[in-house]
């Protein structure tokens, strides 16, 4: 079943059984999927590509939102709570990311294939080759991380 599929199952029983929070998430990316399809230049089919970058650039930008709305404890709390279960219910129809452990296990070979160990300045070629060789796989920003801590530790 494809993800839009998915999607529209799971309006359907949202709507059956009143959860509101459920069918808000799914009308907002069937929105913008939308627009993508309608963006000048486009030129790809609606299929369960576009729903995943879709999905994963909504995510990215609700996760962070959810991280700014921590900065404002109680007044925020609610907030935190609603984007933090429109990521985690997305989560289902992204590829799942590599844990810290077995990032920085990519990145440290990355370093010794690159033979820059201590040299703080090569962290763009190192992100650079970790992210072209697994980029569906790992979390940029935990790449930026490590490499720096990597990179200055060496």
């Amino acid at each position: 079943m494809s993800i839009k599929e998915e999607l529209a199952t799971e309006l359907r029983e949202a709507m059956k059984s009143r959860d509101a929070r459920r069918r808000e998430v799914i009308r907002i990316i069937e929105t913008e999927v939308a627009l993508a399809r309608s963006a000048p230049g486009f030129r790809g089919e609606v299929d369960d590509d576009l729903y995943r970058q879709v999905i994963a650039s909504y995510s990215k930008k609700m996760d962070k939102a959810r991280q700014e709305y921590e900065g404002y404890g109680d007044r925020g709390a609610e907030m935190v709570a609603k984007l933090g279960w429109e990521v985690d219910y997305l989560s289902r129809w992204l590829p799942q990311k590599l844990d810290e452990e077995a990032t920085r296990n990519l990145v440290r070979h990355a370093i010794a294939a690159l033979g820059v160990g201590g040299d703080p300045k090569a962290s763009g070629r190192v992100i650079g080759q970790v992210m072209k060789a697994h980029k569906d796989e790992v979390d940029g920003g935990l790449v930026n991380r490590l490499v720096t801590e990597e990179l200055s530790s060496s």
